[in-house]
């Protein structure tokens, strides 16, 4: 049988529960050993959260994007502009005329980044437009109105 490591060679919180050595534990944090190894590394992202700049994972990313889509659509239902945020999600929001068939008559597409951008407030309608990272083609297909959604 093995002996097992003395208490304080393992990341903080990652030793068996009640080893954690004296004073390195907050009082009132977690119990001792329940959070993941690294959980305590300087610099370390909480979940859900990542360095300003660099791309999220991809399950946030298609989270974010699908939600702000039914979001949309809640505020503003209608069939009158198909928005695609490829690969994650297409949606007919905005009241007005009702396509049947084919290309709706106003489309919006643009990638999942600028979707959740625009969607939350960090980027502008006219801004995304001009940097072509968003496509708007019809004559309303412009979503200014009902963005941002946070």
């Amino acid at each position: 049988m093995a002996a097992a490591d003395p208490p304080g060679t393992h990341p903080p919180g990652t030793d068996p529960p009640g080893t954690d050595p004296p004073g390195t534990h907050p009082p009132g944090a977690d119990p001792p050993g329940t959070h993941p190894p690294g959980a305590d590394a300087p610099g370390a992202d909480p979940p859900g959260t990542h360095p300003p700049g660099a791309e999220p994972p991809r399950s946030d990313l298609r989270d974010a994007t699908r939600y702000l889509l039914e979001e949309l659509v809640a505020r503003a239902p209608g069939h009158t502009i198909e928005v695609r945020v490829p690969p994650y999600g297409a949606v007919q929001c905005v009241e007005g005329p009702r396509h049947t068939r084919g290309t709706p008559p106003g489309v919006v597409e643009t990638d999942p980044l600028t979707w959740v951008a625009l969607a939350t407030g960090r980027l502008q309608w006219d801004e995304a437009l001009a940097s072509g990272a968003l496509r708007a083609s019809g004559e309303r297909a412009d979503l200014s109105a009902h963005l941002p959604l946070v």
